[in-house]
């Protein structure tokens, strides 16, 4: 039936057709694609020893990327015997996510990962749309 049908329809139908449904195909793609959400993620780096005031500029940079609905990475980085100071970046990230608590939840608590303790945040708001 297929073939008889086939002989029915001109060449030039006949690939306007497969043409048609290709580009529908395409159409979808691109829409759910533009539908996806994509996940900002701000990172913030502190040392086992950062003083207050850079500590206190870090976290209004935080809020601010919460508050933009990104999610924030804060890490300590160890670098050589620093390394023994594990409790002191980790103190470090608990008071950060402490202060923050108004603004994003803890996605991950602060874990040794090599050479860094990192700790994962999301926004607690809805995303505010640029």
């Amino acid at each position: 039936m297929w073939k008889f049908l086939q002989q029915q329809i001109p060449r030039f139908v006949r690939s306007q057709i497969i043409q048609s449904s290709f580009t529908n195909k395409k159409r979808k793609q691109k829409e759910l694609k533009a539908k996806t959400v994509k996940v900002i993620v701000k990172e913030i780096r502190f040392g086992p020893n950062t003083d207050d005031h850079d500590y206190q500029f870090k976290l209004r940079h935080a809020e601010k990327f919460l508050g933009e609905g990104a999610k924030v990475k804060a890490f300590v980085f160890f670098k050589g015997r620093s390394i023994l100071f594990k409790d002191k970046g980790e103190i470090l990230l608990l008071r950060f996510a402490q202060d923050l608590e108004e603004f994003g939840k803890v996605e991950q608590l602060p874990k040794l990962e090599g050479k860094r303790m990192i700790m994962f945040m999301t926004p607690k708001v809805s995303v505010k749309k640029k």
